[in-house]
């Protein structure tokens, strides 16, 4: 169907495809945590941003239940934080020869 050029362009596209396949179900499987108030709380999401764990110091659970809230929300903001460079260390070394936008997030996540 194809020919010279572009069949090679074609073969490179799909390689791609398997190598970004397989390194999506990798950081799937991979789990980071992000903690706040020091570490009296952690929450753990996998790869995928769905959160597997909240651990809350006892201590904590005294205080006023708006900064307990606050605490949560903040483990789970450094958590995504950490999510997303795991992310970007995972596909940049896929994506590093294209030349995408500024701001445009591949694949599609």
């Amino acid at each position: 169907m194809f020919d010279g050029p572009l069949k090679e362009m074609m073969a490179q596209a799909q390689k791609m495809t398997e190598q970004m396949k397989a390194a999506q179900d990798a950081l799937a499987q991979q789990e980071v945590t992000g903690e706040s108030g020091a570490g009296l709380v952690r929450v753990t999401l996998n790869g995928q941003g769905d959160c597997r764990q909240v651990e809350i110091n006892p201590h904590v659970l005294a205080d006023e239940p708006a900064i307990v809230g606050e605490l949560v929300a903040s483990a789970i903001n450094d958590a995504n934080q950490k999510l997303e460079a795991m992310k970007k260390d995972s596909m940049g070394a896929l994506t590093q020869g294209l030349n995408l936008p500024p701001g445009f997030k591949f694949p599609f996540s």
